[in-house]
């Protein structure tokens, strides 16, 4: 078993609200997690909500601000750094305190844990505490305050009439309010390449090693595959920039939006990073130093760190062990359950209940992004409810207040959103003239009408929480993994963590396929859907091509599991032959 020195998992960033004061409730505990940085005006209230809470000044930042909205975000993140600090000082004051806050820090730590068996006050002598306190107080591990930036939400902006340069659209902006805060901790990158904003990077001295070779602001990323790693690890190497961390993250067995592969499943993925770790550490490596030097910037202090991780559908003890043990992880993430952990993260009542009720069939696959992406998602959360009262009303879509996702030109030359009534408005009325029979007027009409406001419903969950006052109109989205369908209680968050590392077992007596089992189930779906679309016009000679390789990488990544788990794992096996039986599509003709 491997073992670590603090915590074995991270929480990853959940949605645009639900984890963004998580670390104020976890890194305290030497837990790290992520803030979205999506949702600047979502931070300004909970930044005063925070200053009133801890008795902080408070002054506000309005749009009329000149950056206004990296100054928010470097605002919000310099608050939570100081109120974290506050915590832990209380916490390391309480270390000789019977049932104070350190004892309940090492009581989350894994039973394996190196740092526990240190912190272990037993016996000690009275010098003994006095040097062990002084320890604590100097070197206990804090978990990491990081902050996640979509690429792709990247929006650009104008002023009076005119267009903003590059570095005022709303990635760039998120990543100068984190530059510009005094955090020390990573920035995780996500949804795919975007050279612009890596070359942005570049301009922050914070991203690069000081004087000592040590680097202040980290990089993240988060990645579907091996190549795609290396080449953005080559990317930013040769700019100097050094990823500290890989998160390979499954393409559907996860929250939120999934992006899903061409096949290729999480087990051959995770096997890659395997077999190939030490050549994406050299390559990336001799590329990095060369750059510094090119810059005259310090090399790092010693061999600079590389971490891999692996997050989406981990579930059970049994399987983070297997994570880290077989495909040598150094850390597992655990999203989805902690939305059933309202000391972690912030959520509404009626949301978390739902999440608690929720079974297998109330998780779905739908389309409710306007991105046009993949989105996970349970049935009956508000925000779908009124959506499809208003559609019922005649009053498809609602108005776009935030533009987080706007990027569809079908009908305006400025983007709109999807999910916007201007867009759906308009969408209809083409559908309209279009004259469709019942069956398929109601398909079309259906996915016109899936998308919902993604800015509003996945960040006003937070300020329901808090009690904050929002607009009856106002309504959630919640961003589950279908993992969660196999949890059905609230917990705290000594309970989710004890069950992370064996010593309860929160599941419920519902069946539970294994991981890796659930995220092939999902990909066959996707692939009997879209064979049954081919076949109605099967003259699509690329989508063709595209069947097979999917179907390839499918059959390639059976044959996988079916060795790994053949002598050790027989039920798996078993479990994975019982799956199989039920598409007969993926040996379907073409």
């Amino acid at each position: 078993m491997k073992i670590f020195e603090g915590h074995s998992f991270h929480i990853p960033v959940l949605g645009v609200g639900y984890s963004i004061d998580t670390p104020m409730n976890v890194a305290p505990y030497g837990i790290s997690s992520v803030i979205s940085l999506v949702d600047d005006g979502l931070m300004e209230k909970m930044r005063e909500f925070y200053c009133n809470k801890f008795d902080m000044p408070f002054k506000g930042i309005t749009q009329k601000v000149d950056d206004f909205r990296a100054k928010r975000i470097t605002s919000y993140l310099n608050m939570v750094e100081v109120i974290v600090a506050r915590k832990f000082d209380e916490l390391k004051h309480s270390v000789t305190h019977a049932g104070g806050e350190f004892e309940k820090y090492l009581e989350l730590l894994p039973d394996t844990s190196s740092l526990k068996k240190k912190l272990n006050l037993g016996e000690k002598g009275k010098k003994a505490v006095e040097e062990f306190s002084k320890w604590v107080h100097e070197k206990l591990p804090l978990g990491s305050i990081d902050v996640n930036i979509m690429t792709k939400l990247d929006q650009s902006h104008q002023k009076d009439g005119e267009d903003l340069p590059a570095e005022y659209n709303d990635a760039h902006a998120a990543l100068r309010g984190f530059a510009n805060s005094t955090l020390s901790s990573s920035l995780v990158l996500s949804a795919g390449m975007s050279p612009r904003l890596y070359s942005y990077i570049e301009n922050f001295g914070d991203f690069f090693p000081d004087s000592e070779g040590h680097i202040k602001k980290k990089i993240i990323l988060k990645v579907s595959d091996f190549r795609s790693a290396l080449v953005q690890g080559k990317m930013l190497a040769a700019k100097g920039l050094w990823i500290s961390e890989y998160r390979i993250e499954s393409g559907v067995n996860c929250g939120g939006h999934a992006f899903p592969t061409q096949g290729v499943l999480l087990g051959p993925i995770l096997e890659e990073f395997r077999q190939n770790r030490d050549q994406l550490y050299t390559t990336c490596l001799e590329g990095y130093k060369e750059a510094l030097q090119k810059k005259s910037l310090p090399q790092p202090a010693e061999t600079p760190e590389i971490k891999v991780t692996a997050q989406g559908g981990v579930g059970t003890n049994e399987e983070h062990n297997f994570l880290l043990d077989y495909y040598n992880m150094d850390s597992v993430g655990w999203g989805s359950p902690f939305l059933l952990v309202p000391e972690a993260v912030s959520i509404d009542t009626e949301t978390m209940d739902l999440l608690a009720k929720g079974g297998e069939k109330d998780y779905y696959f739908s389309g409710l992004s306007p991105l046009g992406v993949p989105f996970n998602s349970i049935k009956g959360a508000s925000m779908s409810v009124r959506r499809l009262a208003l559609a019922a009303e005649g009053k498809a879509g609602t108005p776009c207040t935030k533009g987080f996702l706007k990027f569809n030109t079908e009908y305006t030359e400025k983007p709109i959103c999807t999910a916007s009534r201007q867009y759906q408005t308009q969408k209809l009325q083409e559908l309209e003239e279009q004259k469709l029979s019942g069956e398929a007027y109601q398909k079309a009409y259906d996915k016109i009408i899936e998308p919902e406001c993604l800015c509003i419903g996945l960040g006003i969950s937070a300020l329901l929480a808090k009690d904050i006052k929002v607009a009856s109109t106002d309504k959630v989205t919640i961003c589950p993994g279908p993992n969660l369908a196999y949890f059905d209680k609230v917990a705290t968050l000594k309970e989710m963590v004890d069950h992370i590392y064996g010593r309860i077992n929160l599941l419920s007596k519902m069946p539970r396929p294994n991981m890796f089992i659930k995220e092939l189930s999902m990909y066959l779906d996707i692939f009997k859907e879209r064979v049954e679309a081919f076949l109605q016009n099967a003259e699509d000679v690329k989508e063709k091509r595209n069947l097979e390789k999917f179907r390839k990488n499918l059959l390639d990544g059976i044959e996988y599991y079916k060795t790994l788990f053949g002598e050790k794992k027989r039920e798996v096996v078993q479990e994975l032959e019982l799956l199989l039986k039920k598409y007969p599509a993926l040996n379907a003709d073409l």
